[in-house]
């Protein structure tokens, strides 16, 4: 952490604030583009100072989080995790069904308790069908297994790193105190917002594409319209009476002679 330390006093670190808020600013770029593409970003923190952090920001963006005991595997066996979130399905839609009442109170506890296991430690990433795009961790010394696992998978590593830590296979680190809940929360505020804006982008774009499809569909049945009109207007003309000359008027045998031949047998007489 040797380049993002300002200066040492009476034996504490200073980190200098100016490399902090421009790995800040490119974190948050990095991640707005991810939401907008429309990947999941998996949100690790569970030291105390940052639980509620998470849950609360994080959670409001309907993004992955962990907040409560990292469980191992949860990325590189990533299917034995989809199994126990099925499996927490599985008993909500028993919970709901005729057959929960037909059970005794015994195993109703079993299954309550077993559920509520699942909720604690996989609840909030139940939404998580595939492995996703980053993770952000806060306090990598802490999070080291999930670190591990993201580094095996090549996911993107962002991290709030403090200068007792090693940044080495963090991807965007952000020098920054990992213990103080002011600091975690002024950056993860930051985190959110990107993500926000990103996820608000994308949501635009399909709506801005769902009215050009609209308008082309609109554009594409005025013109089959038009189409089928003109066919129309030629079907009728070609069925329509031409006349022939047949039907024309024939000149009256024995017609009155013309008025200049009249005159001059007049004038012979």
């Amino acid at each position: 952490m040797a380049p993002y330390v300002f200066m040492e006093r009476n034996g504490i670190h200073i980190i200098d604030l100016h490399k902090t808020v421009a790995k800040i600013d490119e974190a948050a770029d990095a991640l707005k583009q991810i939401a907008k593409s429309g990947r999941k970003i998996l949100f690790v923190a569970t030291k105390k100072q940052a639980k509620d952090i998470i849950a609360e920001k994080i959670g409001a963006l309907n993004m992955p989080y962990v907040t409560e005991r990292w469980s191992g595997g949860m990325l590189t066996n990533f299917p034995t995790i989809r199994k126990a979130v099925k499996k927490m399905s599985s008993i909500d839609k028993l919970m709901s069904d005729d057959a929960w009442n037909r059970l005794s109170k015994r195993e109703k506890l079993q299954i309550t308790r077993q559920r509520a296991k699942l909720e604690k430690t996989l609840g909030s990433i139940k939404d998580l069908n595939r492995l996703p795009a980053a993770m952000f961790v806060v306090d990598v010394m802490k999070e080291h297994i999930a670190v591990r696992e993201a580094q095996k998978l090549n996911i993107p590593i962002f991290a709030m790193v403090d200068t007792n830590s090693d940044p080495n296979g963090v991807d965007f680190v952000i020098p920054a105190n990992d213990d103080a809940s002011n600091s975690i929360e002024l950056i993860i505020d930051v985190m959110a917002q990107a993500v926000k804006e990103g996820l608000t982008e994308r949501k635009a774009e399909k709506e801005k594409e769902a009215h050009s499809e609209k308008k082309s569909e609109k554009k594409s049945e005025g013109r089959r319209t038009r189409a089928r009109k003109e066919g129309s207007n030629k079907s009728e003309a070609a069925k329509a009476p031409v006349a022939s000359s047949s039907d024309k008027p024939e000149a009256k045998e024995g017609s009155e002679e013309k008025p200049e031949a009249k005159a001059q047998q007049d004038n012979k007489e």
